[in-house]
């Protein structure tokens, strides 16, 4: 069972990214505050979860939470800042965009560049342990992917609609058969 808070404040958000290991695409962040009695059935880590089920429980937050924002980072910003400070980037944009404005992040892993001006709390595995958390992890995820399918509509022989540009074989070959694209992460070992 999901814990509802850490900090017992009503107004805080649980962050979270998705894409940090593809090879492709940008790094999708998640923030999301909830309401102290939000449990859906379904809510877990989103890597647990099916993706009709992402996409039910995504429908849920979307409607229930006090607020929500996803933001993103774009392959560009990880080439000149790195992944790990990319996936900061992309949390601080998505917590800047709630409103109301959160007290405290909680966030999903063990580093986080602290924000300017909110409060944080870094627990690893934390998507398995807080609703707010694995929401965001939902969000995340959901937002990411639809990005990747709508790119691989643009370029469909690295089959983003299935892999989301992660380092599959598939993906992998058609990066050595017609190139990397202008969404591949140029800084990482894309062969």
């Amino acid at each position: 069972m999901l814990l509802a808070s850490h900090t017992g404040e009503p107004l805080e958000a649980g962050l979270d990214e998705a894409g940090r290991g593809c090879l492709a695409g940008p790094v999708f962040a998640a923030a999301v505050i909830l309401p102290p009695d939000f449990a859906p059935r379904y809510l877990n880590d989103s890597k647990q979860m099916t993706a009709k089920r992402r996409e039910q429980v995504r429908a849920e937050i979307c409607q229930e939470a006090i607020a929500w924002a996803v933001a993103e980072a774009s392959p560009q910003e990880i080439a000149s800042i790195n992944i790990a400070q990319a996936s900061y980037l992309a949390m601080h944009r998505a917590a800047d965009q709630l409103r109301p404005l959160p007290t405290h992040l909680l966030v999903d892993g063990n580093r986080f560049r602290p924000h300017a001006s909110l409060p944080h709390t870094c627990i690893i595995g934390g998507d398995a342990v807080y609703r707010s958390i694995a929401a965001a992890s939902v969000l995340a995820k959901t937002f990411r992917d639809e990005r990747m399918r709508e790119l691989a509509l643009e370029y469909p022989e690295y089959g983003w609609e299935q892999n989301a540009g992660y380092p599959t074989t598939a993906h992998r070959a058609a990066i050595r058969d017609f190139g990397p694209t202008e969404h591949h992460r140029m800084g990482f070992r894309l062969l």
